[in-house]
């Protein structure tokens, strides 16, 4: 049995992982909030523990492994879209108005992240069927005197818990010092977090001890976590933007709640995303949701691939060049494995790559050794262990088999078009290229192809149809 390492971000250390229980590995991933698309920094953490949980069922058993990934269904967004649907005149309540956007929401986010080749967790709670859960244990942190009620709110007294701040290595004062925290009446502790808070007539709300109100979005997480996963399981992650104050306030909660167990033994964090070097924001107008990229023509696998080509404890950086040699590496190993069946198990060297602090990167240089020796059963074996060359993925590499038959018949086209000096037929056939998405450049050796970012089957096919014929 292979031994996996991961560095624990509540240790600082890469540690050998050893389950609770190796008959049922637990792991629970931070989801999204579900009020519009899955940006591409989204997608990062669903393929590292995509990745993980294909790991470890490899290692521990298929049916031996629990994976949890929530929806955050409550949230001052999701209910400002409401509110505004209402206002446009929706005969709906507000309520309706909200479970129909965040259906909506989660409706698109399998929908993206299906197209990665990401598995569905074996549990996706959303938060707002977990409402007597986040109730019970917020009673119990308050009966513990960890929390306490106050105009409608409860809230965590954060000085109750002195490991407060392990887990993202600061202390309260320097966070107090560092940080914008909110100053309020109903506050003990500027530090003090929002367990529940009151809702108003025009906002979603549930009957609590304090009144009618809605949770705090930490303390959702973790009543999730431990209704499916018990108060103390293997792993729990997300991006790094996550770790303060999110995950830390998770681990004071949970532990208070349950001061005999340890919540999540191991915590991931996978770094931030960055388009062309530099960080992914709507101001420097390279922000863009993995529909997006799709919808240019991108395939998912290519996606994938890119994502899966940095240590995820590395700042990802998505750039053209990465997609286009990504693409070039996938069709040329869809070709080698094309009619093989994949060998009886991964190559010990990927499995090898993944147990050392799932490191992908060191895993897809592991493919290409596989394709460079030809051996193709052992590439596809191997290369689906991270998702990849997988059935479900290669419509877009059969798509674009079709479509280079079609440029290289063009191709011979616009040869003998010039050939005959009919350069009016030439330039049709190059500005239809254009056109359609398709970059030639002639070279001594010939016209050398690529499909461009929007290429469109649609417009290469009629392209054909007119010239071909």
């Amino acid at each position: 049995m292979a031994q996996i390492r991961l560095t624990n971000t509540k240790t600082r250390k890469k540690e050998d992982f050893r389950p609770i229980d190796p008959s049922n590995v637990r792991l629970y991933l931070c989801g999204p909030t579900v009020y519009d698309r899955a940006h591409l920094g989204n997608a990062r953490p669903v393929l590292v523990f995509d990745v993980l949980v294909s790991l470890l069922r490899h290692v521990y058993g298929a049916d031996h492994v629990t994976y949890v990934r929530n929806f955050t269904d409550v949230d001052d967004k999701i209910n400002a879209e409401a509110q505004r649907r209402k206002g446009l005149g929706s005969p709906l309540s507000l309520e309706d108005l909200i479970t129909e956007r965040t259906d909506e929401t989660i409706g698109w986010y399998h929908a993206d992240m299906d197209a990665l080749g990401a598995a569905r967790p074996d549990h996706e709670p959303r938060a707002t069927g977990y409402i007597p859960q986040m109730i019970a244990m917020i009673e119990t942190l308050i009966a513990n005197g960890n929390a306490y009620a106050k105009d409608g709110h409860a809230l965590f007294r954060v000085r109750s818990y002195p490991d407060y701040g392990k887990l993202s290595g600061r202390s309260v004062d320097d966070m107090i010092a560092g940080a914008r925290v909110e100053v309020a009446p109903f506050k003990e502790d500027p530090m003090d977090f929002v367990l529940w808070k009151p809702s108003d007539a025009g906002l979603p709300g549930w009957d609590s001890p304090w009144g009618r109100g809605r949770p705090g979005w930490h303390i959702e997480c973790s009543a999730m976590a431990e209704d499916l996963l018990g108060d103390h399981f293997d792993i729990h992650g997300g991006g790094i933007d996550l770790q303060f104050p999110h995950h830390e306030n998770e681990v004071a909660q949970s532990c208070c709640a349950n001061p005999h167990a340890g919540f999540a033994n191991v915590w991931l964090h996978n770094e931030m995303l960055q388009v062309e070097g530099k960080k992914m924001s709507k101001s420097l107008g390279n922000f863009f949701t993995v529909r997006d990229l799709l919808e240019k023509g991108i395939p998912g696998e290519v996606i994938r691939f890119v994502m899966l080509s940095t240590h995820y404890r590395k700042p990802m950086d998505w750039t053209e060049a990465k997609r286009e040699e990504a693409e070039a590496t996938l069709r040329k190993w869809r070709g080698l494995v094309a009619g093989v069946t994949p060998a009886d198990s991964p190559a010990p060297a990927v499995i090898d790559a993944l147990s050392d602090d799932l490191n992908t990167a060191g895993a897809i240089a592991a493919l290409h050794d596989l394709a460079g020796q030809g051996d193709a059963a052992g590439l596809l074996a191997s290369a689906r262990m991270l998702g990849l060359l997988t059935d479900d993925l290669g419509d877009w590499a059969e798509a674009s088999d079709e479509a280079g038959a079609l440029i290289e018949a063009l191709l011979v086209a616009r040869s003998d078009a010039r050939k005959a000096r009919d350069f009016a037929r030439a330039d049709a056939i190059r500005d239809g290229f254009a056109a359609a998405g398709v970059e030639v450049k002639d070279t001594a050796g010939g016209a050398e192809w690529a499909l461009a970012t929007g290429f469109d089957a649609a417009r290469l096919k009629a392209l054909a149809g007119e010239v071909l014929s």
